[in-house]
């Protein structure tokens, strides 16, 4: 049977997603507790990486199992033998073709910013504060030029391989409360620190940091001098992946 499973975490605890030998993984976190409750020793497939400090309202993570558990109350018997900052939102029973990082076909990310004069301590683990003001009309028209078919080349870790550097963005916007500024990223895919480097530029340009059009000129030279800073990991989040039989918006709304 095919487990498939909705996970919100706050990732200030853990150095990222997957497992790796050098910290705590929420990853790791989950399959132990699987074991306890099935005896097996299950491998979770997330949709994607985070790294160290990055939370997921709505990471998609599937297992196969044996156990007699029934699919919809593996999220219930989890809850019990995880630390509070991971909760399963959902779990149920998957088609055996299902996987979570293959098939999904969309994903959004939102990148938090706090500007102002102090810092909300309740939101300094989810959020980048700024003490400079930010001009958001100008890190509104960033965020168009990002929208279409590109070579992201520009907006990846220097260093990172990949087949293809071209990716789908279908929507690519700020919002903003008071003094919360929100960007807000949809794709096909995404390269390795691409919304952070996205959302870093844009804020570079809503400082005065860099001249307005930096996205647009990133885009056509490829160039990863031409972007801007990788903003730092704790304001972002995973936020919604859509497979074709599913969308987390379904268990968890909006």
């Amino acid at each position: 049977m095919r487990i498939r499973m909705v996970i919100s975490y706050d990732g200030t605890n853990y150095v990222g997603w997957q497992t790796q030998p050098n910290g705590i993984t929420v990853q790791e976190e989950i399959e132990k507790a699987l074991f306890k409750l099935t005896g097996e020793k299950t491998v979770l497939h997330g949709s994607g990486r985070t790294d160290s400090g990055v939370h997921a309202r709505a990471q998609v993570a599937h297992f196969d199992t044996n156990s007699r558990i029934p699919a919809d109350k593996f999220s219930f018997a989890l809850n019990t033998h995880l630390p509070k900052d991971i909760r399963i939102m959902y779990s149920g029973e998957a088609d055996s073709e299902f996987h979570s990082r293959f098939t999904a076909k969309r994903k959004t990310y939102c990148y938090t910013v706090q500007s102002g004069v102090h810092e909300d301590p309740f939101m300094r683990n989810t959020s980048l504060f700024i003490h400079s003001p930010l001009d958001f009309d100008a890190m509104q028209k960033e965020a168009q030029a990002v929208v279409g078919t590109h070579d992201f080349a520009a907006f990846r870790s220097t260093g990172t391989v990949n087949k293809t550097t071209v990716r789908t963005v279908f929507e690519s916007y700020w919002t903003k409360k008071e003094n919360l500024f929100v960007y807000t990223v949809c794709g096909d895919g995404f390269l390795y620190n691409m919304v952070r480097i996205l959302a870093g530029t844009m804020i570079d340009v809503g400082m005065g940091r860099i001249e307005a059009g930096a996205v647009r000129r990133a885009l056509e030279s490829a160039d990863r001098s031409d972007a801007g800073a990788t903003a730092p990991s704790h304001g972002l989040m995973l936020k919604r992946v859509i497979y074709p039989d599913f969308d987390t918006e379904e268990v968890l709304g909006k």
